[in-house]
C-alpha cells in the first residue's frame, strides 16, 4: 500500500513538472505576430482551405496574433471545383482570400516586415499559380515579385518562414540551397501523386528532404520550416497534425 502511494505521488510530481514545462513553452510563444499569406480560396486555383484553416487554428491555440495577406491581382484562372474544369470568369486573389479570412485580409504589398515575427504560406494550387507560376513552368518558374520581395525581407531580418504542401517550391526558387520537404521523392505512388515536385526542388538548386506527412523539416540556417500536407493523399487529421508541427516549429524559431 505504502509503495503504491509513493509511486502515485512520484507520478503526480512528474505530471506537474511536465505540465509546467508545457505551460512555459506555450507562454514563450504567445503573442507572436504571424503573417499568413493566402493565394485565393480553393485547392485547384487558390489556397487549400483545410491547410489554411489548420494553420490559423494552431496559431490561435498557441496565442499568436495573426494578420492575413494576399496579392491584390487576378487569379491565374478559375476552376470549377465540382469538375476540375476551367471557367471563363475572372476572380481576384485578395477578394477570394477574404472568404477564408472572414473579410480580414490586407494586400500583400502593404505588409511591414518589422510588424511581424514570422510568416507562413499554406499550400494549394494557388501557391503554384498565383504566388508563382510553378504549375506551368515547373523548375523554370518565377515567383510573384511581391511574394519574393516579402520573403527575402523576412529572411534578411532572421524571421522564420513556414510553408506547406506545394508552397515550399517557392522557397527553393527564392533561397539558393535551401532545405525543404514536399514529402516523398518517389514518383508513381498513389499516396504521393505529386512526388515529382521534389525533383523540381533539386533542379532549382534546393535540397529536398524526404519526410512523412506528419513530419516537418527545419532548415535551421535559413529558418525555413516545411511540411508535406496535401502533397500526400491521406486523412484530413493527418494533414492537420503535420501542419500543427510546422506551426509549432515556426513559433519556436520566432
Amino acid at each position: 500500500s505504502s509503495g503504491i502511494n509513493a509511486a502515485y505521488g512520484e507520478f503526480q510530481t512528474f505530471q506537474h513538472y511536465f505540465k509546467q514545462i508545457n505551460l512555459r513553452a506555450m507562454s514563450s510563444v504567445a503573442g507572436r505576430k504571424v503573417a499568413v499569406v493566402l493565394s485565393g480560396c480553393g485547392v485547384y486555383d487558390g489556397s487549400e482551405v483545410h491547410e489554411a484553416s489548420a494553420v490559423m487554428t494552431h496559431l490561435s491555440r498557441a496565442g499568436a496574433e495573426v494578420s492575413i495577406y494576399a496579392p491584390d491581382k487576378d487569379q491565374f484562372h478559375v476552376v470549377d471545383h465540382t469538375s476540375g474544369s476551367e471557367m471563363s470568369e475572372k476572380r481576384n486573389v485578395l477578394k477570394e482570400s477574404a472568404r477564408i479570412a472572414r473579410g480580414k485580409v490586407s494586400a500583400l504589398d502593404g505588409i511591414v516586415t518589422a510588424d511581424h515575427d514570422a510568416i507562413i504560406i499554406p499550400g494549394g494550387f494557388g501557391a503554384a499559380k498565383n504566388l508563382s507560376n510553378f504549375a506551368v513552368e515547373g523548375p523554370n518558374m518565377e515567383v510573384d515579385e511581391t511574394v519574393s520581395k516579402v520573403l527575402k525581407e523576412f529572411h534578411v531580418a532572421g524571421k522564420p518562414i513556414g510553408l506547406c504542401c506545394i508552397a515550399p517550391v517557392i522557397a527553393a526558387k527564392v533561397f539558393e540551397g535551401v532545405e525543404v520537404t514536399v514529402g516523398s521523392d518517389v514518383e508513381g505512388q498513389d499516396k504521393w501523386p505529386y512526388a515529382g515536385a521534389a525533383g523540381a526542388v533539386k533542379a532549382m538548386g534546393g535540397q529536398h528532404v524526404v519526410t512523412d506527412v506528419n513530419q516537418t523539416h527545419i532548415d535551421t540556417k535559413n529558418k525555413v520550416v516545411t511540411t508535406p500536407a496535401f502533397m500526400c493523399e491521406t486523412a484530413v487529421h493527418e494533414i492537420y497534425d503535420g501542419v500543427g508541427k510546422m506551426v509549432e516549429e515556426v513559433l519556436k524559431l520566432a
